[in-house]
């Protein structure tokens, strides 16, 4: 644990005992195997060759340990995505997902960049390829991202905006999640990008939906977050959709990857991805 956070108190903090437990144990370990295994400074701590070699064993034998207790007792699938797809697209689908596959059990956590699946709890995890994914981890092809500009009925009806190059003079919105998604969608449309005077940046997806939504400006986003309320007419994309760069991709643990269930939820993933 203190080669994974670099420092004898968040060690301490995330396996609940004090920073004295973890230094005692730590030495009592160097004294028993005769080498020095961490270097200590005021920063924090450095691994030395043996230490980070020790740590490398250690992490491969417990998460063989782990595999082989969840492959005899099987835990429900945890599945770690953004918070902006969790919202948007994948908790208006579970009761499909609960409907084809009555006997699933599915837990849901929020996140979208690197993971730890032991230390997190993970078992299966949709993210942007974009992201390194765990070592050994062969992601798996979900869908590519289509990415376009939409903003409220009565904002582009205020605004008569009707061509790319009449956005420079509007409310550009953005999240600081993809900072680059302006860049991106000029690209897939083939047209330079338009000089502004300043984008106005949110938190989240969700967030800047939402600030759409309500009439505040122009937001750049994937489609797959906001069909259903194009459906609806809640929001509209004036100038449609176009194939980004990003695809997003599935990133199984070892624990699951022979699991029956993870291959019914990869494979609805697939599906449900294709057709929305």
């Amino acid at each position: 644990m203190t080669a994974r956070k670099g420092t004898f108190s968040e060690a301490a903090e995330a396996l609940s005992v004090t920073h004295g437990a973890i230094s005692r144990h730590i030495r009592s370990l160097e004294d028993s195997l005769g080498v020095v295994l961490l270097t200590r400074n005021a920063h924090g701590t450095t691994l030395t060759s043996e230490g980070a070699k020790l740590a490398a064993g250690l992490r491969r034998g417990f998460a063989l340990i782990q595999e082989s207790v969840e492959q005899v007792r099987p835990q429900p699938l945890e599945l770690s995505c953004s918070a902006s797809i969790m919202m948007h697209w994948l908790l208006p689908r579970l009761a499909k997902l609960h409907s084809r596959f009555p006997t699933m059990e599915l837990g849901l956590k929020t996140g979208h960049g690197p993971i730890d699946f032991i230390q997190e709890g993970v078992s299966v995890a949709i993210r942007l390829d974009s992201i390194q994914p765990p070592a050994g981890t062969v992601p798996i092809p979900l869908t590519r991202e289509w990415i376009g500009v939409i903003c409220s009925p009565e904002y582009q009806a205020a605004s008569g905006v009707n061509d790319v190059g009449q956005l420079g003079r509007e409310r550009l919105l953005a999240t600081k999640t993809r900072p680059h998604a302006w860049s991106d969608w000029y690209a897939a449309v083939a047209r330079p990008p338009i000089e502004t005077l300043g984008m106005e940046y949110f938190e989240h997806f969700y967030l800047l939906i939402q600030a759409a939504k309500v009439g505040l400006g122009m937001a750049c986003v994937p489609r797959m977050l906001v069909q259903s309320e194009l459906d609806k007419g809640e929001l509209v994309a004036p100038f449609g959709f176009a194939e980004g760069p990003a695809h997003l991709v599935l990133w199984v643990s070892p624990s699951a990857m022979q699991r029956p269930d993870t291959a019914n939820l990869a494979q609805w993933l697939r599906e449900e991805m294709a057709s929305s």
